[in-house]
């Protein structure tokens, strides 16, 4: 298996990985959520491939200079359980420490107790917060 960074032609296949995982909804554009992603810090944006170029996870990452961000982490349904995914937060979480990230944030849906269990296995906690969001561009 290899991480490397997202191509344009990964598309398709990042985005039905997605679809997959359950990660899409309407109000979210994922080719728009690419598409900006590939503005700002496009690095942080990597994949997981298997010997044949076959992509079987991927995730997007961001700093801000205070806090790290990881969303859309998605593995392949039939790679599940093979630790790309382990793998995948793993060089998420080399690379903001590179850049001196102190701390590395996600959010989960309450719907999904299965992923909250895999973060706590690599050790993320539960933070006592409220996520809030303001839509600032409707897709």
């Amino acid at each position: 298996m290899q991480i490397r960074p997202f191509r344009p032609e990964d598309t398709d296949a990042v985005i039905a990985l997605w679809q997959d995982a359950g990660l899409t909804r309407p109000w979210n554009d994922p080719r728009k959520d690419i598409a900006r992603k590939a503005t700002v810090q496009p690095e942080l944006f990597v994949v997981a491939t298997d010997d044949g170029g076959r992509v079987l996870g991927s995730v997007m990452a961001g700093y801000d200079g205070h806090r790290g961000w990881m969303n859309y982490l998605a593995t392949a349904s039939d790679a599940r359980g093979q630790g790309v995914g382990r793998l995948l937060v793993a060089h998420v979480e080399a690379a903001l420490l590179e850049l001196g990230c102190p701390k590395l944030s996600l959010q989960v849906r309450t719907t999904n107790p299965q992923v909250v269990a895999f973060y706590e296995h690599l050790g993320y906690g539960i933070d006592d917060t409220i996520a809030l969001g303001k839509r600032l561009i409707t897709d």
